[in-house]
């Protein structure tokens, strides 16, 4: 049985990812910030394991790894969701240092240095045929889509993409594609204060494929992208977002 870490597993997105993996026959050790009650439907499943603790903080890092490795035995998959946004939106001309390091620490310096760590432990893994592990990033439209009353994320999400090529140059010897997942506006509960904006912006043409995504699309394309039917495909941005990145006329 293969295994993956999942960070942020509680969320939307992080839940979808959980379940899509265990539904494929993985074991998963995922952690959030959440409380652990909130876990209570995946942590009934057997191949489910739960630690709780903030992808920002050192230890929780390590603990994170540690539990999976003496639950699991290895590391075949790490997918990185945990992400927050800003708790106030506000101009980049009055952006605080306090808003800018809550999401800088989260969705960017933790997540580094927790594929850092992974990735010096997957790299021992044995072959399977070319590949020894998978590493994917969940992005944001962000990363390359201005928006000046939350600049702290968007900044944050352009250096998950930085990071994503850099690993998957760093690991391409080893046989450890990394790989990048940008989700567009996803039905989460970090859009919900949004839903009003963007089901008139949706409905007015902002998207070809004219819907909401759900976080299952999310969740299927970062499996496509780990579970070895890509093996040639590493450093690459995957679009999940209705087209929105099209650009039209």
């Amino acid at each position: 049985m293969k295994n993956a870490i999942v960070t942020g597993c509680l969320g939307g997105i992080g839940k979808a990812v959980t379940e899509k993996f265990l539904a494929e026959g993985y074991s998963v050790c995922g952690m959030s910030r959440s409380a652990k009650d909130k876990a209570d439907a995946l942590i009934s499943h057997e191949n489910f394991t739960f630690v709780s603790g903030d992808v920002s903080d050192r230890e929780a890092r390590e603990l994170l790894i540690k539990t999976a490795i003496e639950r699991y035995g290895r590391i075949d998959v790490l997918v990185n969701v945990a992400g927050v946004a800003p708790k106030v939106r506000a101009d980049i001309l009055e952006m605080s240092e306090e808003s800018y390091d809550l999401v800088m620490n989260i969705n960017t310096k933790g997540m580094l240095f927790l594929t850092q760590a992974v990735s010096n432990i997957m790299k021992e893994n044995e072959l399977t045929g070319e590949i020894r592990g998978h590493i994917c990033n969940i992005s944001s439209l962000s990363a390359y889509t201005s928006s000046t009353s939350r600049g702290e994320y968007c900044i944050s999400k352009a250096g998950v993409s930085m990071i994503t090529k850099l690993f998957a140059d760093r690991l391409a010897e080893y046989g450890i594609p990394v790989n990048e997942v940008r989700p567009g506006i996803i039905e989460t509960g970090m859009t919900e204060k949004v839903k009003e904006k963007y089901d008139t912006l949706i409905e007015g043409g902002l998207l070809p494929i004219k819907r909401w995504g759900k976080p299952e699309d999310v969740a299927s394309a970062v499996y496509a992208l780990c579970s070895g039917a890509l093996p040639y495909v590493t450093g690459q941005s995957l679009d999940v977002d209705g087209g929105f990145h099209i650009r039209r006329l």
